[in-house]
């Protein structure tokens, strides 16, 4: 069994270990949310069109309320702040947006095949939502052990 959680090779450690690495990770993981809120704030008339399309009313609301979480929430995840509460508003977000826009369970032919693949591709964005804000937990306690132990 300890065979199977061996560590990472030396190189991938080394990579792992690049102080620009998760900063980066973190941005790019919203990336689609900040393209989102720019593009819903800028378009918000299509924000709203595009909310009251999926059933959601009134649109106005859930247009602000997707462009506060999108931009908000990325803003949190990217500067390491609050991640907790960004990753998981995103995360809602995201899982009313896969239930709303892939319901594939409704769907036939190809639509199915794309909202199911969508569903799916969202869920893991939730997931990769959760582990960001665990790390960043994880890395707060470690953080507060270190200066624990400074005094």
């Amino acid at each position: 069994m300890s065979t199977l959680k061996a560590r990472n090779p030396e190189w991938v450690s080394t990579i792992l270990g690049w102080r620009w690495l998760l900063p980066v990770a973190r941005a790019a993981l919203v990336s689609a949310y900040v393209l989102g809120g720019v593009t819903k704030l800028v378009h918000f008339s299509a924000a709203v069109a595009e909310q009251e399309h999926f059933g959601l009313r009134p649109g106005w609301l859930w247009a602000t309320l997707a462009i506060v979480v999108e931009l908000g929430g990325s803003v949190c995840v990217i500067a390491n702040r609050l991640v907790w509460l960004g990753a998981g508003g995103l995360a809602c977000l995201t899982a009313i947006a896969m239930l709303v826009a892939n319901d594939f369970w409704n769907a036939a032919g190809n639509a199915r095949f794309s909202a199911t693949n969508s569903f799916f591709e969202h869920l893991g964005l939730i997931a990769a939502l959760v582990m960001t804000a665990w790390l960043s937990d994880l890395d707060g306690r470690r953080g507060d052990a270190r200066s624990q132990q400074k005094h």
